[in-house]
């Protein structure tokens, strides 16, 4: 099962104007500027902290150990940090678990459970869904690694649930080794530790085979098979037989891979086939292939076909999602005798939602739907009838569908004010069963009112945007708000609890969540419409999100924060360039900001499919347009900005982040601080311990609060009824 993984107070925060006042340096340290120009397609363009790029040169470790000092002698000296850690680790350290990745096996149900004050979720096999008590705990990796840096990056368990193999990581890098265990016993098989399965950019997985003697998994070039600057791609599949060393594995497919292929791997539930669906970076084109009882792989699907995701039935079919001539999505049927793309028969068509992915159960199917955030489960019998939906609440997100025997299932739902819990449909009477397996919240949000609308964008298109305010809350333009969005990859945002929200709201704040192109809300046109040369659209709509809330008077700019991670962090970056006087402060995490530089990284190649290339002419001027530390303007009026990053980070180099402080700060023309905080043990998020979560989110909030000038007020204590005497 992969794992997809993916992110207070004080009685006094000090307003901006008296940050200059805390001890410390008042100013950043200085940064050398270099010359150094590189030409694209005729144009120069200068870049004076290319310097920045070489991580483990010592003097861009100086840099960056005075940044880091620069940062912490502001926020450290903020009055008030410890009540906000104190109640931010009451939220984040909320004692009630949650339960991730549901699967079942030979009749086994194995769940990551994430257990505060433990810094790592766990791999437990569940005696029952009603009693989690009965559970077993089968690999702890806080037991492997005390210190909390390693963290399970998926599993996989045999058909007969009687063996699992797991992907194991350290330090945030995602570089995963796989071990198998014994489930009975909860003991690792002796030797039998297959390398580098996974990955920070290509990810990585794998399939057993019928009888559990063996499985194909995902391989990254080993030693000296290619050169370092390769070893990150050209992720083939190999055969790993258990008993035999990995050295002896067997190449399955692959050879013939785009450098930046991406492949994920299914077992058909008889385990006589295997699926490996594979991936052309991230830009949403793939390829299927399937390996049959005669042991020969054949290829189903091209890139061109835009068939982008397959689920094995339990009636001799593979469904298949395709988006030819379907922008939503529609669902086709191919039966394994005849695994040809023209023996597929279309077995729900493109309707008003954009299909996300299905479940097949024994006589029927169950596919996830994106109603542009909020999503639903609709039902289908194996000819296509609708059957309805699932029950459940209107804005909220329904997913992770595993089997509960038959036509059953448990499925996960979660919304903005109720979190995450795990439910059971009986097929045979429609009704829905809320399972033990729930997460209890801790903070009350039954005060919280959530505000579906549009924004309208620069060039018409509505943009859905969910606003959370407690009830009753005036709109007059006063009330702090915190604006957040991603807009990237085909991912869609969907509703989710989140604590931290609630700690905002708790003082008064508006919370806002906005559904941007790029994502896959309402399907392949959406995300098309916010990727390559359409990026730009992406930051229209943000910016259209932010105007609503102060044309509407729900903040003002002064009074608006704004915060994204990864493709969200580009986002920021972008939208505090284009629109500085939109936002009273800004938190970029992990992003993006050099996008001329970008594919030179390892992960910024796979990134290309999605965003584009400085070798293709329009390409590059698009990128140009909107590259944050390009368009930086000398002498603008920048607004307060907290950039982070982490040295593990696979996904986006940390040099982004150094670039973009380095070029905002000899720029801008105020006092507003623009800071860098440079974890040293952390990645791009995956795998960060509890403890380092809670500073990062004490860093991150307190920071907001000081620069919107919000005094925080601690909750009130709940005072008991007296006993009646």
């Amino acid at each position: 099962m992969k794992l997809r993984t993916a992110m207070a107070a004080a009685a006094l925060m000090l307003p901006l104007a008296s940050l200059a006042a805390a001890k410390g340096p008042s100013k950043p340290p200085a940064t050398e500027k270099k010359d150094v120009v590189d030409t694209y397609h005729g144009t120069e363009v200068k870049d004076p902290y290319q310097w920045l790029e070489a991580t483990d040169d010592a003097k861009v470790k100086q840099w960056n150990d005075a940044q880091n000092a620069h940062t912490r002698a502001i926020l450290d000296k903020l009055p008030g940090r410890e009540p906000l850690r104190q109640r931010i680790s009451e939220l984040l350290g909320w004692k009630s678990p949650g339960y991730g990745a549901l699967t079942e096996a030979g009749g086994t149900l194995f769940v990551i459970k994430f257990q505060p004050p433990r810094q790592q979720p766990y791999l437990a096999v569940l005696g029952s869904v009603e009693d989690p008590s009965k559970e077993r705990v089968l690999l702890d990796p806080m037991v492997l690694d005390p210190k909390g840096h390693t963290t399970i990056d998926f599993f996989e368990p045999t058909l007969d649930g009687k063996k699992l193999a797991v992907s194991l990581s350290k330090n945030g890098t995602e570089s995963g080794d796989v071990s198998v265990y014994d489930v009975a016993t909860g003991k690792p098989l002796p030797n039998e530790v297959v390398p580098r399965v996974n990955g920070g950019t290509a990810g990585g997985g794998l399939a057993w085979n019928a009888d559990g003697t063996g499985f194909f998994y995902t391989r990254y070039p080993r030693g000296e098979e290619r050169p370092a600057a390769d070893r990150d791609f050209f992720q083939q599949i190999y055969f790993h037989k258990l008993g035999t060393p990995t050295e002896q594995d067997t190449y399955a497919l692959g050879k013939d891979f785009p450098r930046i292929a991406m492949s994920e791997l299914e077992t058909s539930p008889d385990g006589k086939y295997i699926a490996a669906m594979v991936a052309n970076g991230d830009g949403g084109e793939f390829m299927l292939y399937l390996h049959g009882p005669d042991g020969k792989w054949t290829q189903v699907t091209k890139f061109a076909d835009k068939v982008i995701r397959s689920r094995f039935g339990h009636d001799g079919a593979l469904y298949l999602l395709s988006r030819q001539d379907a922008p939503r999505g529609k669902v086709l049927r191919l039966p394994l005798a005849t695994p040809t793309l023209d023996k597929a028969t279309v077995l729900v068509p493109e309707g008003e939602a954009s299909i996300q992915g299905f479940f097949p159960a024994k006589t029927r199917l169950y596919i996830n739907e994106q109603l542009g955030g909020p999503s639903q489960v609709r039902i289908v019998d194996l000819k296509g009838k609708d059957l309805g939906l699932v029950p459940t609440p209107p804005v909220s997100s329904t997913g992770g569908l595993v089997s509960a025997g038959g036509d059953d299932v448990y499925f996960s739902n979660v919304s903005f004010v109720q979190p995450q819990a795990w439910y059971r449909f009986s097929a045979k009477d429609g009704q829905v069963t809320k399972t033990a397996l729930a997460r209890t919240a801790p903070l009350d949000m039954s005060d919280v009112e959530v505000v579906r609308t549009e924004a309208t964008s620069k060039d018409g298109t509505k943009v859905p945007l969910s606003i959370l305010k407690k009830k009753g809350t005036k709109l007059d333009g006063k009330n702090p708000t915190l604006l957040t969005g991603y807009g990237g990859f085909n991912i869609s945002i969907s509703p989710g609890f989140n604590a931290l929200a609630g700690l905002w709201l708790e003082q008064g704040g508006v919370y806002a969540v906005a559904n941007l192109r790029g994502g896959s809300e309402f399907g392949e046109k959406w995300h098309a419409e916010g990727s390559l040369t359409k990026k730009q659209n992406v930051f229209d709509d943000f910016y259209a999100c932010a105007k609503l809330l102060v044309d509407q008077k729900y903040t003002q700019p002064r009074k608006l924060a704004i915060q994204g991670g990864s493709n969200g962090g580009l986002l920021m970056g972008a939208v505090v360039t284009q629109h500085p006087e939109a936002y009273g402060a800004v938190v970029a995490r992990v992003g993006l900001y050099d996008m001329l530089r970008s594919e030179r990284t390892s992960n910024g190649q796979f990134n290309v499919t999605e965003y584009g290339s400085v070798k293709d002419p329009e390409q590059f001027k698009a990128l140009l347009a909107y590259s944050p530390v390009h368009n930086v303007k000398d002498g603008a009026k920048y607004p307060s900005v907290l950039f982070t990053s982490g040295a593990n980070d696979p996904r986006v180099d940390p040099f982004h982040s150094r670039k973009m402080v380095a070029r905002m700060q000899a720029a801008t023309s105020t006092k507003n601080p623009i800071l860098l905080r440079a974890d040293a043990e952390t990645g791009h998020g995956a795998g960060t311990p509890l403890n380092a979560r809670i500073e990062e989110e004490v860093d991150a909030y307190s920071f907001i609060f000081s620069q919107l000038g919000v005094k925080y007020l601690p909750p009130a204590k709940k005072v008991a009824a007296p006993k009646p005497q």
